[in-house]
């Protein structure tokens, strides 16, 4: 069966994008001092109900360089270290893909259900954000783990 997967090589770029998201990540979200760099983006910013001028919801406007950022590396930086090669990728491996990816969605729509019945008002709005990438964390975390008790057994 042919694979779709990014070359090896390729990991070792998305591990240096996002360990240092990963770590920067909770700062930046919970931390207003991360958020003084504004700088100006093109993007759909909405319109707002009781606002006087009429604005295009398309437009230039200020934006949060920091959250942006770091969002787009772990974004990218995740998607490299899941979707590249290991340097022996063989049906074992592919089944452990797959586990790992069953588990890191049922996880997320565990902490969803839980976000949702327990947190309300503008935090759901923070675990949401959070959400976004759970998929992405839990998959790396069990599939890295996964390869590694893999790899102590067959030293052991």
């Amino acid at each position: 069966m042919k694979s779709s997967l990014l070359p090896h090589n390729y990991k070792k770029i998305g591990w240096l994008l996002f360990i240092p998201s990963v770590i920067a990540g909770p700062f930046v979200m919970f931390s207003p001092k991360f958020t003084f760099q504004r700088i100006q983006a093109f993007g759909y910013f909405g319109t707002r109900m009781f606002q006087s001028e009429k604005r295009s919801p398309f437009r230039i406007d200020f934006v949060w360089l920091y959250p942006n950022l770091v969002c787009v590396l772990l974004l990218i930086g995740g998607m490299l270290v899941m979707f590249s090669k290991e340097k022996k990728e063989d049906e074992y491996i592919n089944q452990l893909r797959l586990n790992s990816l069953q588990n890191s969605v049922f996880f997320n729509y565990i902490f969803l259900f839980f976000g949702i019945v327990f947190i309300h008002g503008v935090p759901f709005f923070q675990v949401m954000s959070c959400n976004l990438f759970t998929v992405m964390i839990f998959y790396i975390l069990r599939f890295h783990f996964l390869i590694y008790k893999n790899s102590t057994k067959t030293n052991d």
